[in-house]
């Protein structure tokens, strides 16, 4: 099957935001996709284990179950080094996750626009 990278950079302030991203990975995963979640932004405050267990989006269900059946399932998750540096996370991941900091290992990321010959604006 194919490879998928889901990337959640919104917060727990919109967590059927949030819920939305992991169903959307954990309904690849269960079809048989290798799937890997990259958490950036306010969105790796959802590491918080109070957070993740409280978030619940209106229709997308509990992000705690989403990340469990992920996590059972061999879903990787990623968070971002530098967004992981803010005030109030956790030094490690909540019990039974794991988490990997920096970018997910993806072959199919494309390089910044300045590696591609092109300059901004």
């Amino acid at each position: 099957m194919g490879r998928l990278l889901v990337h959640i950079v919104t917060g727990p302030e919109y967590p059927t935001r949030v819920a939305l991203g992991l169903v959307v990975a954990r309904t690849a995963m269960e079809a048989g996709h290798d799937v890997d979640v990259f958490i950036a932004g306010d969105g790796v405050a959802i590491l918080r284990p109070e957070t993740l267990d409280a978030g619940s989006g209106i229709g997308t269900g509990s992000m705690r179950e989403h990340v469990d059946a992920l996590v059972a399932g061999g879903a990787r998750l990623h968070a971002s080094g530098m967004s992981s540096t803010a005030p109030g996370l956790p030094a490690a991941p909540p019990a039974g996750l794991t988490v990997g900091l920096g970018p997910p290992p993806h072959p199919r990321l494309r390089p910044p626009p300045a590696a591609r010959g092109r300059t901004s604006l």
